[in-house]
Formats: structure tokens, C-alpha cells, sequence
């Protein structure tokens, strides 16, 4: 039998100011920052969401094995949420985020979406969205 893929447990971004990013990530999207150590004695940061996360790799001070090419401000993220994108739409208002565009239909993994698109501190597109069956 092949071998399949059953989920995404984390990913890498690459930034430029990591007190900003954490900032931004936990107050604008709501996600919890972490620290925790790794194997070789290093404290490393994280964005926990759901049952996913994001670990942060100061730009210049990547953590090895990194990609062959990490670069501040070259991700785009789709988050799916279970609150409504007016709701989303005034919290971004109230934290001074733009909304670059939205809300707009668009095709998730598991169907049509309508999602807002703003950027992080970095220039990551980032997409808050919410299945189109719930809208």
C-alpha cells in the first residue's frame, strides 16, 4: 500500500522582526505564541492555532535544516475560521490591518470558500476565510 498524508501539523515562516510578527499573529488572528526548547538546547517560537502551529526562524539565524531559500514576506497562508468575516472584517478595522481584498469567493481544499485578504508584518498574503456552507 502507498503511503498517504493525513494532515498539516506545523509550517516555517521566515521573518524579518519576530517581536512584531508575534505581535501581529496574537493579537490581529488570536493565535497563542509558545517558546519551547529543542534538542540541542535552543529556544525557538511558535504561533499555536487549533491543533496546527507556526514556527518563527529569525531571518539570518534560520534553525538547520531550513529551506533552500527562506525569505521574509514569500508565504501565503489560508486560515479557516468558524467566525463570521464581519466579525473579522471589524477586529482587523478596530487593529488598524487593511483588508487588501475581499470578501471574495474562492476554492478551498474541501470546497468553496469566501475569504478577506490582509498581510503580516512581513508582506505574507495572508487569507481568513470560512467555508462557503456556513456564510
Amino acid at each position: 500500500m502507498t503511503p498517504t498524508l493525513t494532515s498539516l501539523d506545523h509550517l516555517v515562516l521566515t521573518v524579518a522582526d519576530l517581536t512584531a510578527t508575534v505581535s501581529f499573529y496574537t493579537d490581529v488572528l488570536g493565535m497563542v505564541a509558545q517558546e519551547f526548547e529543542v534538542a540541542d538546547g535552543s529556544t525557538r517560537t511558535s504561533l499555536l492555532f487549533g491543533a496546527q502551529k507556526i514556527n518563527l526562524h529569525q531571518a539570518g539565524s534560520e534553525f538547520k535544516p531550513h529551506g533552500k531559500a527562506p525569505t521574509p514576506g514569500s508565504g501565503d497562508l489560508c486560515f479557516l475560521t468558524e467566525a463570521s468575516l464581519e466579525d473579522w472584517e471589524a477586529q482587523l478595522d478596530a487593529k488598524g490591518v487593511l483588508v487588501e481584498e475581499g470578501p471574495v469567493q474562492r476554492s478551498g481544499a474541501v470546497g468553496p470558500i469566501m475569504s478577506l485578504y490582509i498581510r503580516d508584518p512581513d508582506g505574507n498574503l495572508i487569507e481568513i476565510s470560512v467555508p462557503v456552507a456556513q456564510v
